[in-house]
């Protein structure tokens, strides 16, 4: 081909000022915001309170890595060795509740190297305009977080940041008290570095961190508090964190305590649950529970409607209900 035989150049590429690529005419500029875009060019997720009907959640199943830590428990920060082919079995019959009560399932294969990644509530935090991904703070759990953000944008949700630095934190140390609070618990799994980042984050959509700080020697704030309805939260005397309280009354929430004989243990359980509905959870359930079973009582006192999820094998990872769910979407 000669230079004679060349096509020639199309005036727009000669001169491509006012072509619609260039803000010409033609050019049509993006009028929704990015709350608005979920649900279409997003998955339809968010949330912005711990007690609307639940929608969507993470779930990953007990895989080897939790059949291969029995043999070191501690090691593997399991409270006793755990029979892998039972915690399986558990965990199904959970993801079986879910879906009877309408809930889809977002799901992540158990894990090979990370016998605590079924644990998915620590490993983002969901907003309303989608999900902060958690850094955890033993070298145990190092690296799940990789795991959830590929099965979180796999399923087209959006992740709004990564924690990063020396920062830890773990999403069950989130809760939402309102749709412009979140409270942020700060102690052994998640820093005031990470706190610094998520008011940053949150900031940007308008919402206010209030942080607590989290008695010595618990884990996480869901294991002291969880929110049953915009009307009624239930805590641990003497451990769940003052400020989280009074500003849970302050809002015209009834709190409410467990009874104080019972054991530690079936408070530590009982309160790891997951609010399906306004008065309406899912708990960890044992047979012959006797602790459990006050529980319940105490919940149905107050009006709670109560399903039972088995937990006899599982809860001995230092989980349960609450902590095996990633919740990614509520819908008023």
């Amino acid at each position: 081909m000669t230079p004679d035989d060349e096509p020639a150049v199309p005036a727009r590429l000669a001169d491509s000022f006012g072509a619609a690529a260039y803000g010409g005419a033609g050019w049509q500029a993006r009028a929704a915001t990015h709350r608005a875009e979920l649900g279409g060019h997003w998955a339809a997720c968010g949330i912005e309170n711990e007690w609307s009907p639940l929608k969507a959640v993470l779930l990953s199943p007990p895989g080897p890595a939790l059949g291969e830590a029995a043999a070191s428990p501690d090691a593997h920060q399991l409270l006793a060795p755990v029979d892998l082919a039972r915690a399986v079995a558990e965990h199904a019959a959970l993801e079986a509740l879910y879906r009877a009560e309408g809930v889809s399932i977002i799901a992540l294969p158990g894990s090979e190297t990370h016998p605590n990644q079924m644990f998915a509530a620590d490993l983002f935090a969901m907003t309303p305009e989608g999900a902060i991904l958690a850094r955890p703070a033993s070298e145990v759990r190092a690296g799940e977080e990789v795991a959830v953000a590929a099965a979180l944008a796999a399923a087209r949700v959006p992740i709004l940041a990564t924690l990063t630095g020396q920062a830890t934190f773990e999403g069950a140390d989130l809760m939402w008290i309102d749709p412009e609070t979140v409270i942020v618990g700060r102690g052994l799994r998640t820093t005031t570095a990470a706190i610094a980042q998520i008011e940053r984050v949150l900031g940007g959509i308008g919402v206010s961190v209030l942080p607590v700080d989290m008695p010595w020697g618990v884990m996480h704030l869901m294991g002291m508090l969880r929110i049953l309805a915009p009307d009624l939260a239930v805590a641990w005397p003497r451990r769940a964190p003052h400020a989280a309280v009074a500003a849970l009354m302050e809002r015209g929430m009834e709190v409410v305590f467990p009874p104080r004989d019972l054991p530690e243990a079936a408070v530590n359980s009982g309160l790891n649950v997951v609010t399906l509905a306004p008065r309406r959870i899912v708990m960890p359930w044992v047979d012959g529970d006797d602790g459990l079973a006050a529980m319940r009582r105490f919940y149905e006192a107050h009006g709670v409607e109560v399903l039972a999820a088995p937990m006899g094998e599982l809860r001995k990872a230092a989980g349960a209900v609450g902590c095996l769910t990633g919740v990614v979407a509520r819908r008023g």
